[in-house]
């Protein structure tokens, strides 16, 4: 088994180590006598780094858990002159590592929060590059509730309390209280103790005290099926979420004209001056179909008992000829609309009065495949697309000739 020199200390980067297994397949990788690199496990992504062998420096890329309980460090490129026995020398990405003692750490005082003031507790915790979660076994969660947490979350941040590591029997944990029991397949479970706050088996990295968390930001929350889900950044992830965020805003009030805080309300009146716009568009373009299939239906003889309407746009949409051929159907028991849009998606409607004797589903299907094009429908309305424009006059002129001559 590998020695986790990560148990004893989460600030360590830097170790001396000996290989034990050079692995090529399916990646290249080391397996060393010991390690500090923190492999994914318990929620927390792995570490990354360098290892070094007479002066060549491989990249650790990723680390995990063997079912035997070795630790395998995976590499960027292959191993060359790198043997079992050989010394190497670790350096873990510091930044990377304090980054996840801060979120692990953070995770432990924010789920200690949820069940101290609402007794809701953590069933699962996930951690990103960007961002972490907790899922809350509870039914229902409020804005008030994620603010409660959040606040008294900060004041043990504040508080500085000390952090522990410390190792007891599974027996000394049942009496310890712990927020949660793992399963039973340890004799010996490392507890992590944040001073009269929490007491939780892990074996994750984490800070010294709850002050080098530096703060803990709430950003969401949303329901899933085992509860609800809460998102949240620590440290120096707050830090750059916040300024994010920040900027965002003043991009987003610049735009308004407004200060940051006004710009929800500013938003809310151009939706609702969105909403009223689409509505008059709306009744303009139902207005427009109406009059226009009118026009068309009164500029239209009658031939063989059916009135056949060929039209093609530019600058109307797919949805505008479907308004039409509705009008043009509904307005007249003998009409056949013919429809096209040479807009910058080219689209076809077909469409016939009920009772009309024709199938504009095969019509259409045998148009558009001409064209390069696809599209299907029913007997009375069918619509398609076509990768151009080009010869789209030309082959509704010749669906309309099919219709006459059948």
């Amino acid at each position: 088994m590998t020695d986790r020199l990560y148990y004893r200390d989460s600030f360590l980067y830097n170790f001396d180590a000996e290989v034990r297994s050079v692995l090529e397949s399916p990646r290249p990788a080391l397996i060393l006598d010991r390690t500090a690199f923190y492999p994914t496990s318990g929620g927390q992504i792995h570490d990354t780094g360098w290892l070094e062998n007479s002066g060549a420096k491989f990249r650790v890329t990723e680390v995990a858990d063997t079912e035997d309980g070795h630790v395998v460090h995976y590499l960027e490129a292959p191993v060359k002159d790198v043997q079992s026995g050989a010394r190497v020398y670790g350096t873990v990405d510091a930044a990377r590592r304090r980054d996840h003692m801060q979120q692990h750490s953070a995770q432990h005082v924010l789920s200690a929060a949820f069940v101290r003031l609402f007794n809701m507790p953590t069933v699962s915790f996930h951690m990103a590059d960007d961002y972490c979660s907790i899922d809350l076994d509870t039914p229902s969660l409020t804005e008030e509730q994620i603010a409660s947490a959040e606040r008294l979350a900060n004041e043990i941040v504040l508080e500085n309390r000390s952090v522990d590591v410390r190792y007891v029997t599974r027996d000394e944990a049942a009496r310890l209280g712990l927020r949660k029991l793992p399963p039973a397949d340890r004799d010996q479970l490392r507890i992590i103790d944040i001073r009269d706050l929490d007491l939780s088996a892990c074996g994750g990295t984490h800070v010294a005290n709850t002050g080098q968390i530096a703060g803990l930001l709430l950003r969401k929350f949303e329901k899933v099926r085992q509860g609800y889900r809460v998102e949240f950044v620590a440290g120096q992830r707050a830090v750059a979420t916040a300024r994010h965020d920040f900027s965002a805003l003043t991009e987003t009030a610049a735009l308004f004209s407004s200060h940051i805080y006004d710009v929800p309300g500013q938003a809310r009146k151009l939706l609702d001056e969105i909403r009223s716009l689409r509505k008059q568009c709306e009744q303009s373009q139902d207005d427009l179909a109406a009059g226009q299939a009118a026009a068309l239906l009164e500029e239209t003889p009658e031939t063989n008992g059916c009135k056949v309407i060929v039209r093609t746009f530019s600058g109307r949409d797919l949805g505008y000829l479907k308004l039409l051929a509705q009008k043009l159907t509904r307005k007249s028991a003998v009409a056949v609309a013919l429809l096209a849009s040479e807009s910058l998606q080219p689209a076809l409607v077909f469409a016939q009065s009920a009772g009309q004797p024709h199938d504009m589903a095969a019509l259409l299907k045998k148009t558009v495949t001409s064209l390069g094009g696809r599209g299907g429908g029913s007997k009375d309305l069918a619509q398609g697309g076509v990768p151009q424009s080009t010869d789209l006059a030309a082959a509704l002129t010749a669906a309309a000739q099919s219709l006459v001559l059948s």
